[in-house]
């Protein structure tokens, strides 16, 4: 008998028109080690409030079925807190999602890419992987980012198709 994958997110909505260019189910993570605060010296998160909401069990498979039979949407964002805090999660969803779809899926980390390499050697073998890059840094004139349609907070901040 196969065994279940259950992982934990924080949330999942079924249209977000915010996080990319193109209509996007958004699934949030539940980890954040807090990079930024920590290395702003101050709390500012703005994800802070939703490490205070419950954990959410879902089954692999319940997550995608949800995700690929959400009627709009032409994408999938991944983000929440730190989707690579919880990497075996984040690398099984995608794998999950790549076998049944061809959708963009977009991952927001606040980590670099030089901190990521070895996960991105790994996502480099599906196709239409974006990852927006960079931790939040506050008091910065917010840019548009061109590959992912939105406007990022920091100016360290940019999306990279891999």
């Amino acid at each position: 008998m196969r065994r279940k994958r259950v992982m934990k997110i924080k949330g999942i909505e079924l249209l977000d028109f915010v996080n990319y260019k193109k209509p996007s189910v958004f699934i949030a993570f539940p980890r954040c080690s807090f990079k930024c605060d920590r290395e702003n010296g101050v709390q500012m998160c703005q994800n802070r409030g939703l490490d205070l909401q419950p954990n959410i069990d879902i089954s692999m498979y319940e997550l995608v079925d949800t995700i690929l039979r959400a009627p709009v949407a032409e994408a999938i964002v991944i983000g929440g807190l730190e989707p690579f805090d919880s990497e075996n999660d984040l690398l099984a969803l995608v794998g999950a999602l790549r076998y049944q779809t061809d959708k963009d899926i977009v991952i927001y980390t606040g980590y670099t890419e030089e901190e990521l390499w070895r996960q991105i050697s790994i996502l480099k073998k599906y196709l239409n992987i974006i990852i927006k890059f960079g931790r939040f840094r506050p008091n910065q004139t917010p840019h548009f980012d061109e590959v992912l349609g939105v406007n990022l907070a920091s100016d360290n901040q940019y999306a990279k198709k891999i």
